[in-house]
């Protein structure tokens, strides 16, 4: 149900374009990536409790590294959302993967994500950083001191 809120839940009328929660949550600048990141972390952290092998993992987390990275672009990312749909391609790998079979999840596993969750990290916080200094320096010109 995630994946279907955060990327399809929506249609644009007459287009059949669907879209979910997820680009709309990335308008808020810095904050709605970040927050989506999260809610995509959820799928992540349920394919490693059901045992997915960890090349299956990696592709998962390369799917959101590149949602968010994209993603943080302003406007030009939340387009790109509507497109990627992250999350229902990492579900589709954890059916996919699960339909195979696999064995359960390994102490490596869990480093394993948190591997990615502490990049993910590491890019949220820099993508932030640029975010806040770029709107500074717009918004700057702009603010009088006296």
């Amino acid at each position: 149900m995630l994946a279907y809120w955060l990327d399809s839940a929506f249609e644009i009328p007459g287009l059949r374009w669907r879209f979910g929660l997820d680009p709309l949550i990335g308008l808020i600048p810095g904050l709605g990536d970040l927050a989506s990141t999260f809610m995509s972390l959820f799928i992540l952290g349920a394919a490693i409790r059901y045992g997915v092998p960890k090349i299956t993992l990696m592709r998962m987390g390369l799917n959101l590294g590149i949602d968010f990275a994209v993603g943080a672009i302003p406007f030009v990312g939340d387009v790109f959302d509507v497109w990627w749909k992250a999350n229902l391609r990492n579900m589709e790998l954890l059916r996919r993967s699960r339909s195979m079979g696999s064995a359960r999840a390994t102490p490596g596993d869990y480093l394993f994500v948190g591997v990615i969750f502490a990049a993910l990290m590491v890019i949220l916080v820099g993508a932030a950083m640029l975010t806040w200094a770029l709107l500074s320096a717009v918004v700057s010109p702009f603010t009088t001191r006296g």
